[in-house]
């Protein structure tokens, strides 16, 4: 599925990509590229309302255990970069053209992450960090995710440049959202993401929230391969052995 594929099944009205744009060609065909290089920010008008850091959403699809098993980038393959953005204006008028969590099926991920980090472990600004999970019911999960977008947005984690991006995971049974920071080994900020998560999300003191190092899962995704339903730790460079 190409990129404007993609957005077409958000309903987003995406122009044509002009010819050179979104940087060089490095042997990709169309078809494969996965504009990572198109971390410029967006131009913000003056009547806008700027946000302090500039964002880009993707959207993955797992493909089936087979056809990952066959290709060495599939996880990569299935990324899809859906649009960036700068300002308030900017991002609800993304945001208001996207599928609710609840209209989306099964093994869908959405990515909202800072403009320049990829939703992989293997980035820079990831691969020494870890994320916080947790699992809600799909009744839950539309109100979640965009309180969640927002409170990232509106830097209500008071951890500065910590923060990497949020992931939203829809599953068979249950949904699951993750917050990613940079630094694993800084506790003092672990743990304010995941006391500012609770307190988003209104989540009773009973409702476990889980940890999990970047650096855990690739070591243990090189050794064998994840549960179907981990797929919303966003995927390595390569599938895991079958």
């Amino acid at each position: 599925m190409t990129e404007r594929k993609m957005c077409k099944f958000y309903n987003l009205n995406v122009p044509e990509r002009r010819s050179g744009e979104g940087g060089q060609n490095h042997g990709h065909n169309d078809e494969d590229d996965r504009n990572y290089d198109e971390a410029a920010a967006p131009p913000v008008p003056p009547h806008e309302h700027k946000l302090e850091f500039s964002y880009w959403m993707w959207f993955s699809r797992r493909p089936p255990a087979r056809e990952l098993s066959a290709s060495t980038t599939g996880y990569v393959q299935a990324l899809r970069l859906v649009g960036r953005v700068a300002s308030v204006e900017q991002w609800w008028g993304l945001y208001t053209h996207l599928a609710r969590p609840s209209e989306l099926p099964p093994l869908s991920d959405l990515h909202l992450f800072k403009l320049g980090i990829k939703p992989m472990w293997e980035d820079p600004a990831n691969v020494n960090g870890g994320k916080w999970v947790v699992r809600l019911r799909k009744t839950q999960t539309d109100r979640a995710w965009e309180d969640l977008c927002m409170a990232m947005l509106g830097e209500q984690f008071m951890v500065g440049q910590e923060i990497c991006g949020v992931v939203l995971s829809v599953r068979f049974q249950d949904d699951h959202l993750a917050v990613w920071h940079r630094t694993a080994s800084d506790t003092v900020a672990a743990a304010r993401v995941r006391d500012t998560l609770r307190r988003i999300l209104q989540l009773p003191a009973s409702v476990p929230i889980e940890y999990k190092a970047h650096g855990d899962c690739l070591r243990a995704s090189a050794s064998r391969a994840p549960p179907a339903d981990d797929a919303h730790d966003a995927a390595p460079t390569s599938p895991p052995p079958s």
